[in-house]
């Protein structure tokens, strides 16, 4: 085979491949769910397969002697070209089957963030009405000492101290625990995250999004989790049947509408033929060596020279 420069068509030939690939590696990275290594590998595997069958092609179709044996192999990589291309193009669509979702997506996937934000503000309202209704039952029994002095007693409320510092102080002791010292920052933390998260899911963050969508079920589960942790604390003399804090959550799944592979959409068709096309520019461009003498290689048997075989 002739040694050939790299031309033009052959620098789009790679573009096409890593381009191709790099929607491969987002529609795998959907369907894994943010595996990056599987989906590196497999993005990988498909780029090397296409990128390398279009050179083959177009170094078979510029080979200066052993036309038959070249014309055999070009024919075999063509259709190995085809084969791969028609596997391929499932991996590469799928990321296009996603997007035409992207509203519906981002609509549930914000909507989710939403309840978290709001989580944090519902257990301040339940932790304000928890020392609300303490406060007053102090109040009651602090006022109800001379005739009813074994409740005041028993509260640890001690005779002439006044009332009200004890009560606020053990409203306070009641409010430490319930939001403990790193209460403020905990809520930071998480708030921030949150808008983070938002951000990569109303810029449509191909990468962020999956993060997102794998991670944001889990932490609003431990926030939760956390924070009924804080809540089962009961002060000194607290009403009987104070209830946890239990924040009603419906979140919604959108896993599936990533994890699931669809269908080739028209415009994922179209795309990916497109890519198919550069890919294979540079094979439709290029020429045959002058002494290629056509089909005659392949079936005819007279005059063809020994270095046509």
């Amino acid at each position: 085979m002739s040694q050939s420069k790299f031309s033009l068509a052959d620098l789009l030939t790679l573009l096409g491949s890593l381009g191709f690939g790099f929607f491969c590696f987002l529609s795998i990275n959907f369907l894994t769910l943010g595996d990056t290594f599987t989906s590196l590998i497999q993005a990988s595997v498909i780029t090397l397969t296409l990128g390398g069958l279009a050179f083959g092609l177009r170094l078979l179709k510029r080979a200066g002697g052993s036309f038959k044996t070249c014309i055999i192999l070009e024919f075999v990589l063509c259709g190995l070209f085809l084969l791969s291309a028609y596997a391929a193009t499932f991996p590469f669509s799928h990321y296009f089957s996603v997007y035409v979702q992207k509203g519906d997506i981002q609509q549930k996937i914000l909507l989710n963030v939403e309840q978290a934000e709001g989580l944090y503000a519902d257990y301040d309202g339940y932790v304000d009405t928890r020392e609300f209704l303490y406060k007053e039952d102090l109040k009651a029994i602090v006022g109800a000492e001379d005739p009813n002095p074994g409740p005041y007693i028993e509260c640890g409320f001690v005779s002439g101290i006044n009332g009200s510092n004890q009560i606020n102080h053990k409203v306070f002791i009641l409010s430490t625990k319930l939001k403990p010292s790193n209460y403020s920052s905990i809520n930071e933390a998480n708030l921030n995250w949150l808008n983070e998260s938002k951000g990569y899911v109303t810029n449509w963050s191909p990468l962020g999004i999956v993060e997102v969508v794998n991670t944001l079920g889990m932490e609003i589960s431990s926030w939760k989790a956390q924070l009924i942790s804080f809540s089962i604390f009961r002060a000194q003399c607290e009403a009987e049947g104070t209830p946890d804090f239990e924040p009603q959550l419906t979140l919604d799944t959108v896993s599936n509408g990533f994890s699931v592979l669809k269908s080739p959409k028209p415009l994922s068709l179209v795309l990916a033929i497109g890519f198919y096309v550069i890919m294979l520019l540079s094979y439709f461009v290029s020429k045959r060596d002058f002494k290629y003498s056509g089909l005659k290689v392949m079936f005819g048997t007279v005059g063809v020279k020994d270095n046509e075989l």
